[in-house]
């Protein structure tokens, strides 16, 4: 066996990072503050949509209910229909110290009631250890029963209710932390796309919050095609890329589910000379990880941590709507795989210049 000096191997990882795009480092941007969208548009789809054409490199500046014009009959604009549950918990321990649960996903346990025992994560982290309590609610009680290996807990839920009600009445939605404000009213109904069915997500799909079901209708007598998937969304999607080369970051898995029904409609459409339309990076990672060879979906589910980002080949997507995200993000990195790392920074200064409004509660790109 031949060994590799240490400096062999530093300078072939230098040599793989040169490229422009392969380094965490080439997805730093300055986005002054006050293009953080800290509240939603007034109406969903008068979100500004800036239209990115891979082909020639130029831009359209758009508005949301535009999309209308840009897909065509016959193509299929494929939705994520995860919805953002009420999963952050805010409570005091028996002392009265402020204490905070995030709840990530249920775990099943033998002899006990679903959706009663969750990994979470929480707040002070040194301060909860395991056999502690905190109290949500007369109605609702959190015990901290284990740790887990990511610096998490496992808790149960100790109430009367049923634990999705529990949740609903005394849970908070996890607004990203970068919004610097509580919850409110508004984001129950906003902070969620039109089409959200199955709860499970701690953070929104976000390039479908620019929907209306008047826009959805006017895109299906246009002659626009819909499936629908799912992909609970994880923490994991707000924790940027720390170490230089993208390849040491850890990726959390995601759940996710194609049906046949959605594999089918996907097939047909592409057969039929239609384009498939992403809407959000989620659906990219699910299609994408369920993708055959030759670019035809297969039913299935289970979980995927697929980082893709440059140089990923990608095998089904045609179009993709997505939001303007985090610098050092995952999400940008696969974006920039999508329409190539030059044309994706271009955008994004474009978009600064422009007064687009960024990240969750932000503005749009179409990207063709």
């Amino acid at each position: 066996m031949t060994l590799t000096p240490a400096s062999s191997t530093n300078r072939q990882t230098n040599r793989h990072l040169s490229e422009k795009g392969l380094r965490a480092s080439d997805y730093e941007y300055e986005l002054p503050p006050e293009r953080i969208a800290r509240y939603p548009a007034e109406r969903r789809d008068e979100s500004l949509l800036l239209v990115v054409h891979r082909d020639t490199g130029r831009f359209e500046h758009r508005v949301f209910r535009d999309l209308v014009g840009l897909a065509r009959p016959g193509d299929v604009l494929v939705v994520n229909e995860s919805k953002v549950f009420p999963a952050r918990l805010v409570g005091r321990k028996p002392t009265g110290a402020p204490s905070e649960i995030l709840l990530l996903r249920p775990v099943e346990r033998p002899g006990e009631p679903a959706d009663t025992v969750w990994e979470a994560l929480v707040r002070p982290g040194g301060k909860l250890k395991p056999g502690r309590r905190v109290l949500v609610a007369d109605e609702l009680e959190v015990q901290i029963l284990d740790s887990t290996d990511a610096a998490g807990r496992i808790v149960r839920l100790v109430t009367a209710l049923a634990p999705q009600e529990a949740l609903s009445r005394y849970g908070h939605v996890p607004l990203p932390p970068y919004l610097r404000r509580e919850d409110e009213p508004i984001d129950r109904e906003r902070y969620q796309t039109v089409y959200a069915r199955t709860p499970g997500s701690v953070a929104a799909p976000t390039a479908g919050l620019h929907f209306t079901h008047a826009l959805l209708q006017e895109l299906e007598r246009h002659g626009v095609r819909f499936a629908k998937i799912l992909l609970h969304v994880g923490i994991g999607t707000f924790r940027p890329v720390e170490s230089e080369d993208p390849a040491g970051h850890p990726m959390h898995a995601e759940p996710y589910t194609v049906s046949a029904e959605a594999a089918e409609a996907i097939n047909a459409a592409r057969a039929d000379g239609g384009r498939l339309w992403a809407v959000g990076t989620t659906v990219v990672r699910a299609l994408e990880a369920v993708a055959g060879a030759s670019g035809s979906i297969r039913p299935g589910h289970g979980e995927t941590n697929l980082f893709i980002r440059p140089p990923y080949r990608f095998r089904v997507i045609d179009c993709l709507v997505t939001n303007f995200h985090l610098p050092r993000s995952t999400l940008l990195m696969l974006v920039a795989a999508f329409a190539g790392y030059e044309l994706t920074m271009r955008a994004y200064r474009e978009a600064i210049a422009a007064d687009y409004r960024f990240y969750s509660y932000g503005d749009a790109m179409a990207i063709l």
